[in-house]
């Protein structure tokens, strides 16, 4: 029974490690560059190499080889010594992803792989012991709870990783095509439609279609739009109002123009969310303060 579960225990322990550098492939393969690998591919290499030894070992160990044991006591033996010189080089606090992306280099590092090292050389002179039916079921019980909490760390992980995109690369503006809708710096008639009480900036029209989901998804988040003092929002529906569909030649729905009081188009764009919405009006902020210094020089 002790030798079976200390198969698992470390076997799994094997496995884990593995797991964890596949649920963040990005920065554990770029961590092999504190180990000396330079290069995306010679990191690659080295990442994929380590993987597949730890899963073969992992097999092994579990199954009872001893070989198996001993090799991945090498590994073990192996991956302290290379932290080890990677500290005297000064790369404490490095990355290591030995056990995800969190993992760094440190003596603690260093501790817990000897640590392994001798667990998986003393696994092969564990006494052999006949294991009841009871035994087997209990043993398979906690290799099921195992296999569920390593998914659960390997889905943290990659939820974690889009978290990180996401931050990363932030919402995307609005899309602006020259070719679509006013040219930028004309002028349009259709500002007069928008009701631009004392203290507002900026005019911005909102072009939407009754048959359009995007568009009334879209509704209360135009309406948050239309309560800040600065800004005169409407709305054009794409039959209600044909004639300045056709005069700013909108491509389709939804689509927002951003103008300055007299009617200067500042900017325009395709959104589908209130990022990109308000992508279009910092863009309007932005050309309208830069006429407002063009000005200021010309007078």
């Amino acid at each position: 029974m002790l030798v079976v579960a200390a198969r698992l225990v470390l076997g799994g322990i094997l496995a884990g490690a593995s797991v964890a550098k596949l649920a963040s492939p990005g920065s554990s393969r770029a961590a092999m560059a504190t180990f000396g690998f330079a290069g995306r591919r010679g990191q690659t290499t080295a990442w994929a190499l380590v993987i597949v030894a730890e899963l073969a070992l992992a097999a092994g160990v579990i199954g009872g080889s001893s070989a198996a044991a001993w090799l991945a006591a090498a590994l073990m033996a192996l991956f302290a010594a290379t932290m080890i010189s990677a500290i005297l080089r000064g790369r404490s606090g490095a990355p290591c992803a030995c056990f995800g992306a969190r993992s760094t280099v440190g003596w603690r590092g260093v501790a817990r792989n000897a640590l392994l090292a001798f667990a998986f050389t003393s696994l092969p002179f564990l006494p052999e012991e006949e294991v009841s039916t009871d035994q087997w079921l209990g043993l398979g019980l906690a290799v099921a709870l195992l296999a569920c909490l390593t998914l659960g760390v390997a889905v943290l992980a990659l939820a974690r990783e889009v978290g990180i995109l996401r931050l990363r690369v932030g919402p995307a503006g609005a899309l602006e095509i020259p070719e679509e809708g006013p040219p930028l710096g004309s002028r349009t008639a259709v500002v007069g439609a928008v009701e631009a009480p004392p203290g507002v900036e900026l005019a911005l029209a909102v072009f939407v279609s009754k048959g359009c989901r995007v568009c009334a998804a879209l509704e209360p988040s135009i309406a948050v739009l239309a309560r800040d003092p600065k800004l005169a929002v409407r709305t054009f529906e794409e039959h209600a109002d044909a004639a300045a569909w056709r005069e700013l030649g909108i491509p389709g729905s939804p689509f927002a123009v951003a103008l300055d009081l007299d009617g200067t188009v500042l900017a325009k764009g395709t959104f589908n969310n209130l990022a990109q919405l308000e992508s279009v009006l910092a863009a309007a902020q932005h050309r309208r303060g830069e006429r407002r210094i063009a000005e200021t020089f010309v007078a």
